[in-house]
């Protein structure tokens, strides 16, 4: 464990994986691309130690590999988060007495650090403005993308308590800077601060937030992790458990909240319910989408407290690949014990980076009777944050969920489109813009598994991928694997993407085909971008269809963009893209940063 950000630093400049930049660089999209680079290269975290216009310096890219991550996480692997909590979830007193206790003294070591620890004495507290003397623009706080709205936070651990209970929740919810004291404050519908918020709402208060950027990398992660509602457990326990030693706490300033000793940064201030809500927004969010304007509560901060030569972490999101992928595994592998023991047939599954988490689960599974994949993707769907999935690909036990592409290409092989595909109706992402509704959408399951008999057995299938394509005037670029035709398409007019599925698999061509993916032009014809932009495109209960192909039935997705002649009313964001004068900016200067 590190006991705060600037140890984790030196560690990792002692690796050979922290590059500082010394020359002076802009938070508004510069260091954006910079990072985006380094971390689709797999390359070194990143200090800046000279951001212009601002007061300190920052840090990115902490967890931008999967090697990286699991350094962060105090482990050799991400695999071992698994083995850690499966030897917790061992403990058995069994029938009791004095037996049973003896037998869990030899793992009573596994809860060191469980408990958080108060202090009196901060280091977070060295430095502290309080009231008009807080000015948040003296933060180097990114700018990342060329539509976003404005700066935002994309690192703080928020810290809340709920009003009646006094539960403390630690999330990570990206903050808008609006002025020099006071953020927008992302709470999606489904968010623990969000509940909080309502609480204090009938309850006539307001309510106290505090905020915390760094400290051990271990404790920005339990942020992020989606943590069941366990009474007296919060991210706070879950980081000890994970660090081995306990969290830090002191008392805040301004409000009635801990706050981690060893942050670099705490913001203390409110929320007050009965204000009016703020526009927040657009922002270049996870999903590699621009998530559209909307209105969030208004924090006011109190006070600002850090360090002594305090340092500010950030990261950014987008197009996969991004950091954010490796803290997506590492919260697969440390429930993955939790998953097998509601669902003990479940061998692993993967959210690979294409589904941007929530838009593909892959699961494998001891199949033991008919019917068993679905229970697994039933089940699963009743889990926690495992509810917005949207596409679940189940396969046999032996075979691996990752790499998700190769993985999907197995299931094709067992699974007959129609027969073996359900589509159901649930809860989705508020972000997912391509749903039938706020928050509400369509869901896609593929039985990738073995048929039994009674499921019908296996259809004779050999997956083919031709290299001469059909010409089509409307099919712009083609490209074929085993079982899998991709095809992108200028999107004119209404229902057109099914008009060119229909024409493409009427052709010798789509013999061995069991699923045809369409996206628009600006898509890449990689398996990367192909299902990153169809994943999200689609709202599978409205663009998913089984139409046949020259050997039996083909499940088509389409992943173009939708229009409103087609029923879609709702707001289509743009893709991510970086401003090409700020690239031509980096690519000018890449050997004057140090590289």
């Amino acid at each position: 464990m590190f006991r705060n950000l600037r140890a984790y630093l030196e560690a990792l400049e002692a690796r050979g994986e922290l590059k500082r930049i010394q020359v002076p660089v802009s938070a508004e999209l510069e260091i954006t691309e910079i990072a985006d680079r380094m971390v689709k290269r797999g390359g070194p975290a990143l200090l800046f130690e000279r951001v212009v216009g601002k007061d300190f310096p920052l840090a990115i890219g902490l967890f931008g590999t999967r090697e990286r991550a699991a350094f962060a996480l105090g482990v050799e692997d991400l695999d071992e988060l698994a083995q850690k909590v499966e030897t917790l979830l061992a403990l058995n007193p069994g029938k009791g007495g004095l037996s049973a206790l003896l037998g869990l003294l030899p793992k009573l070591p596994l809860l060191k650090g469980f408990f958080p620890r108060r202090v009196r004495r901060a280091p977070v507290q060295e430095v502290v403005y309080r009231g008009e003397a807080v000015d948040l623009r003296r933060l180097p706080v990114l700018t990342c993308w060329p539509l976003d709205g404005g700066p935002f936070l994309t690192l703080p651990l928020v810290i809340t308590k709920d009003p009646e209970t006094g539960e403390l929740n630690l999330g990570m919810y990206r903050m808008q800077v609006l002025d020099e004291r006071s953020t927008a404050m992302h709470w999606q519908l489904h968010k623990v601060g969000r509940r909080h918020l309502e609480k204090a709402r009938k309850l006539g208060k307001k309510l106290e937030v505090a905020v915390a950027l760094g400290g051990d990398p271990i404790l920005t992660y339990a942020a992020t992790a989606p943590l069941p509602p366990l009474p007296g457990v919060s991210e706070f326990h879950l980081a000890g458990f994970l660090r081995g030693a306990p969290i830090e706490l002191a008392k805040g300033l301004t409000v009635d909240l801990p706050v981690p000793a060893e942050a670099e940064f705490v913001l203390e201030g409110y929320i007050d319910p009965e204000e009016p809500l703020v526009e927040e927004g657009p922002f270049g969010d996870h999903t590699g989408f621009y998530t559209p304007k909307d209105l969030y509560p208004r924090f006011h901060v109190t006070a600002l407290t850090h360090r002594k030569g305090a340092i500010y972490p950030a990261t950014i999101v987008g197009v996969p690949p991004m950091e954010d992928a490796y803290l997506i595994e590492a919260t697969e592998r440390l429930f993955l014990p939790a998953l097998r023991l509601v669902l003990p047939e479940v061998v692993d599954y993967h959210m690979p980076p294409e589904g941007v988490a929530h838009n593909w689960v892959n699961v494998s599974l001891r199949k033991e009777y008919p019917g068993q994949a679905y229970k697994v993707a039933y089940g699963m769907l009743g889990l926690g944050q495992m509810m917005f999935a949207k596409v679940i690909v189940a396969v046999d036990g032996e075979v691996p969920v990752k790499p998700g592409f190769a993985a999907l290409l197995e299931a094709l092989k067992h699974a007959l489109p129609g027969r073996d595909t359900l589509l159901l109706r649930g809860p989705v992402d508020v972000l997912d813009h391509s749903a039938r509704a706020f928050a509400f959408g369509g869901k896609l399951f593929l039985d990738g598994t073995r048929k039994l008999p009674e499921e019908g057995g296996e259809v004779p299938f050999t997956p083919k991928a031709h290299t001469a394509l059909p010409e089509d005037p409307e099919a712009l670029a083609q490209r074929q694997w085993p079982g899998l035709w991709g095809v992108t398409l200028e999107k004119r007019r209404p229902h057109q993407a099914w008009e060119v599925a229909e024409r493409l698999l009427k052709t010798p061509q789509s013999a061995g085909i069991r699923l045809l993916l369409l996206a628009d032009a600006d898509t890449a014809l990689t398996p990367a971008e192909l299902l990153w932009a169809v994943l999200n495109n689609i709202d599978p209960e409205r663009d998913a269809r089984v139409m046949p192909g020259a050997e039996g039935p083909v499940l088509v997705l389409d992943g173009t963009r939708k229009l409103p002649e087609e029923g879609f009313q709702r707001v289509w964001p743009e893709k991510i893209r970086m401003d090409p004068k700020v690239k031509a900016l980096v690519e000018a200067r890449w050997e004057e940063y140090g590289f």
